[in-house]
């Protein structure tokens, strides 16, 4: 029997976090039709705070990579929250990575592997994604890693937090 997303969190010892606030006037998630479209988020360390500074002067290849894979996990737990079940997603569709770096750093495909392989290893197939991974000169409060995402959802999925209670 194929294990549920939540199953291979499990298996993978991730716990998820707590979601935050958005940090300005914009909002976690939006839905138009079955696809959900996620804010970019930013990464952070086992405590909470977040992973600064630019690859290639401040973190190696490896510490961007750990930093985009804490990404990935702040970013499926924006899903399960807004979704209440992982096996809601049909399909991660499109990921865009943004690497805080020098301007002679060209290893940003490295970096965002660290998202990109957190999603193959939950989700399976569904899990594999287009992608697109940039250098930044500079990111929100000097964030190492941005990433934002499109997710296709199943075609009966209504929000948990938009169910209303049949009569």
């Amino acid at each position: 029997m194929a294990q549920t997303p939540e199953e291979k969190l499990k298996a993978l010892n991730i716990e998820l976090p707590a979601v935050k606030a958005p940090i300005a006037n914009y909002v976690p998630a939006v839905r138009t039709g079955n696809l959900l479209y996620l804010s970019g988020t930013g990464p952070s360390d086992a405590n909470g705070n977040p992973i600064t500074g630019k690859v290639g002067r401040d973190l190696t290849v490896e510490e961007g990579q750990k930093a985009a894979r804490s990404v990935a996990i702040t970013q499926i737990a924006v899903l399960k929250k807004e979704l209440g079940e992982l096996s809601r997603v049909k399909r991660i569709v499109k990921v865009f990575g943004m690497v805080q770096c020098i301007d002679t750093f060209t290893e940003q495909p490295k970096v965002i592997n660290g998202f990109s392989d957190v999603m193959v290893e939950v989700f399976g197939e569904k899990g594999k994604h287009a992608r697109s991974a940039v250098g930044m000169s500079s990111l929100p409060r000097n964030i190492a890693v941005e990433v934002e995402l499109i997710v296709e959802l199943e075609e009966d999925v209504i929000p948990a937090k938009n169910k209303k209670k049949s009569k």
